[in-house]
């Protein structure tokens, strides 16, 4: 049953008549309420406000890096592990073909029920995760892959453990790693980027967010946690914190915002992931048509350039 959020109530009440109409096969107030629904997405969606976004990119329903995988990635072969410490199943890694191209997939995955959010561990990754995610960068570094990045995490695992096995190490390493390996990369902020845990897979030659993502330096429940004392004031917090992906794009900071459909990636899956695929193939495309040199000097300039500033 599909789960719908507070504004979307009207939209829900529609469906359900168009469902209704559909069983009485009245074929006329089919045609009717689609009309109606068409405007009513139409006018809810292009008026909403950064904590809506926010809902949607947290949404229930919404398409995870596996849901994406399994739409768009044909031939795949999962690579498990980081040969130092476990597989940590917050962090997925497939090796396979999007349309002719034979590419690496790398992912944060959140889980759903309450079983599967436990093994992904709620898509927070410990320090085997980001270290899985380095080798199969470097796998695909050898064998001359490009690679995709899913993001979509509400952060590192903060827990004992990963703190012990390194936690910042890892994460710092891929940072370091990814602005140097030599193939074309590409990141996607699928849902939720958050802090470090997002930045572990966001260095690429191409950074994008779907429409109704978001990515911050901290969660805004955390951030009205410590500036009012107050977790609940996160919507103020949302709307200052600038984490939409017009916000990022108006600021520099991505590259592109990927046109999910208006309604939301989580009522048309096949829709968004073929947004995902046609974006990816296109910066591949035009990456390879760079020289080594010239794709390098393109990374280097763009990931130094935030915070840059002319007196």
């Amino acid at each position: 049953m599909a789960t719908y959020l507070d504004f979307e109530h009207k939209i829900k009440f529609i469906q359900e008549d168009i469902i209704s109409a559909q069983v009485r096969h009245d074929y006329t107030a089919v045609d009717e309420q689609t009309v109606r629904l068409n405007k009513e997405v139409e006018k809810t969606f292009s008026n909403l406000s950064d904590f809506q976004k926010l809902q949607l990119a947290r949404h229930i329903d919404r398409p995870y890096a596996l849901d994406y995988i399994n739409i768009i990635m044909k031939d795949k072969y999962e690579i498990h592990g980081d040969r130092h410490f476990r597989d940590d199943a917050a962090i997925i890694c497939y090796m396979g073909y999007i349309g002719d191209e034979k590419v690496m997939v790398i992912g944060e995955q959140k889980g759903r029920g309450t079983k599967n959010k436990l093994k992904r561990n709620f898509g927070m990754p410990h320090p085997e995760g980001y270290r899985k995610a380095l080798r199969a960068a470097k796998m695909a570094e050898k064998f001359g892959m490009p690679i995709l990045m899913l993001v979509d995490t509400p952060g590192a695992y903060p827990g004992l453990g990963a703190e012990e096995r390194n936690q910042s190490e890892a994460i710092a390493r891929n940072l370091i790693e990814l602005a140097e390996i030599d193939t074309p990369t590409v990141s996607i902020v699928i849902g939720e980027g958050g802090s470090g845990g997002a930045l572990a897979i966001g260095v690429a030659d191409r950074f994008a967010m779907m429409r109704y993502s978001v990515f911050s330096v901290i969660s805004p429940e955390g951030c009205s946690a410590i500036l009012w004392n107050d977790p609940k004031k996160s919507e103020a917090a949302t709307n200052a914190m600038k984490i939409t992906s017009g916000d990022l794009k108006e600021l520099g900071l991505i590259d592109d915002i990927i046109n999910e459909p208006l309604i939301g990636a989580h009522r048309e899956k096949e829709k968004a992931a073929n947004a995902i695929s046609e974006y990816f193939l296109a910066q591949v495309k035009d990456l390879r048509a760079m020289s080594k040199d010239e794709r390098m000097d393109a990374r280097y300039k763009k990931l130094t350039a935030p915070g840059a500033f002319k007196e």
